[in-house]
């Protein structure tokens, strides 16, 4: 009995010892881990947790140099490292007397790439809908210096310290097969120009409004959003819910240093073009603060033409995608440090995912390399309306980023239209002339205001000469 009662007492003290080993263990997470990019030349955090009151040494392969902290309370601690020039592969051990270590860490340049189906869309595709020349770019994608990480759909209530838990994966044909191919493409053209480790990291879900990645306290600006209780679990939430997925997988992400960030979204926010004006910049000035990075650069993707009669709400104010795309062109003058790829040539009249996703990628990665890293020699940007004057029945349209003048490469210009103050638009003639649009109509003597290709589904026919489409727009406040 004496023997047993002394067994049992040892299994108990071990018990206790192995748990305490366990917990104060330190913790991170999930994308502190094998095969992570750090962004080069700059003072990311690295943050987690241990036994409250712990000391944390963190010690930089690369320099060997060592970072001490201490947990807090709750154990939760934070500190910045410093990294070199790109390179690697390192290693980094994070110790609270027990080290972890993170193997084969590259470091270089760190894409956030975010919203919803159509950056979640993957290189593979949707079932029933192919992406343009996958399988040969799947195929040809082995390259150990584009690591690539998906953040899992999580909704919640509440804030979480850390999402779901998913690897770090080098390009290579499984990996890149179930990986966004809008960000995918983005980063390989990167990578081509750069020559430097890529780091992408996918936070997306489909069919998701602007506001379920913005917190509660960005949202109090938007009374007409309505939040979720924290207390009310009686009520089913998803991702189309205000908060849910910036609780869940945007706010663990914030704060590991990026380079910049891509944006494809706002189809879910197709019947409310006005407050999108308004409301997504609200959400990019949220993400960055809360990263505390500065204006990091962040480009996104107009969304492409689509007949969302087949998609939005019936009582919507408007299914005129274009309303929506006008918004989203006039955020470019509300968020410093911005660009957006428009897409007009690309769109599909029956499917919202458009099979296109190479051309996105480009012209993103267009944008960032010029924007960015300041290549020069090449175009980046469409044009973008600047502003209109009438004399003599006629319009006469000024554009920006248009240096070398606008083309229709020979065809007709179609899609311009034209009105009195009767708001009645009618076809238009359009010429170019001296990277300029001259726009009239014999049926319209005094115009006041002029649309192009402001319809839901339309294919632009009007581009800069190096071939990047003019965005829909709309001359009137109507």
């Amino acid at each position: 009995m004496i023997a047993a009662n002394k067994l049992r007492q040892l299994f108990f003290i071990a018990l206790v010892t192995l748990s305490f080993t366990v917990t104060a263990q330190v913790k991170l997470p999930y994308f502190f881990s094998d095969n992570m990019v750090l962004q080069q030349q700059s003072n990311p955090a690295v943050w987690g947790w241990a036994k409250a009151g712990a000391g944390i040494t963190v010690t930089t392969g690369w320099n060997k140099k060592k970072y001490t902290t201490t947990t807090t309370a709750d154990g939760k601690w934070k500190l910045k490292v410093t990294t070199p020039d790109a390179g690697g592969p390192y290693e980094i051990t994070i110790s609270d007397g027990k080290p972890v270590t993170i193997k084969n860490v590259l470091i270089g340049e760190v894409w956030l790439c975010s919203g919803q189906s159509n950056m979640e869309m993957a290189m593979k595709g949707f079932k029933d809908q192919p992406i343009l020349g996958s399988n040969d770019a799947i195929f040809n994608s082995t390259n150990s210096n584009i690591r690539l990480y998906t953040v899992p759909r999580s909704v919640q209530r509440l804030p979480q310290d850390t999402s779901k838990n998913s690897p770090w994966r080098l390009a290579a044909p499984e990996a890149v097969s179930n990986f966004s191919a809008t960000a995918y493409y983005f980063g390989k053209l990167l990578y081509e120009q750069l020559h430097v480790p890529i780091g992408l990291v996918n936070i997306s879900y489909g069919g998701s409004p602007v506001e379920a990645f913005m917190d509660e306290n960005t949202l109090k600006n938007f009374p007409e959003i309505t939040i979720p209780s924290k207390t009310d679990t009686a009520v089913k939430l998803n991702n189309k819910v205000a908060t849910v997925l910036y609780n869940g997988m945007l706010r663990p992400f914030l704060g590991y240093t990026i380079k910049g960030c891509i944006w494809y979204q706002g189809e879910s926010n197709n019947d409310r073009p006005q407050q999108y004006e308004t409301l997504f910049p609200a959400f990019v000035k949220q993400i960055r603060e809360q990263s505390e990075q500065g204006d990091f650069a962040f480009y996104y993707c107009q969304i492409a033409p689509y007949n969302y009669n087949n998609y939005t709400a019936a009582n919507a104010v408007n299914n005129n995608s274009a309303f929506l795309r006008e918004a989203q062109r006039k955020a470019l003058a509300k968020i410093p440090n911005s660009g957006m790829a428009v897409l007009m040539d690309i769109g599909e009249e029956f499917n919202i995912h458009p099979m296109d996703k190479a051309t996105g990628g480009k012209r993103l990665a267009y944008m960032a390399l010029a924007k960015t890293y300041g290549k020069k020699g090449f175009a980046a940007e469409s044009p973008n309306y600047e502003s209109v004057s009438f004399a003599n029945g006629i319009a006469t349209i000024k554009f920006t980023n248009a240096p070398n003048g606008l083309t229709s490469f020979g065809k007709p210009l179609q899609q311009f239209e034209i009105a009195s103050v009767n708001k009645i638009f009618r076809p238009a003639k359009a010429l170019v002339n001296g990277g300029n649009i001259i726009v009239s109509s014999p049926e319209v003597k005094e115009p006041v205001a002029v649309r192009y290709a402001f319809k839901d589904f339309v294919v632009g026919d009007l581009y800069s000469t190096e071939g990047f489409p003019v965005s829909s727009f709309k001359t009137d406040d109507w």
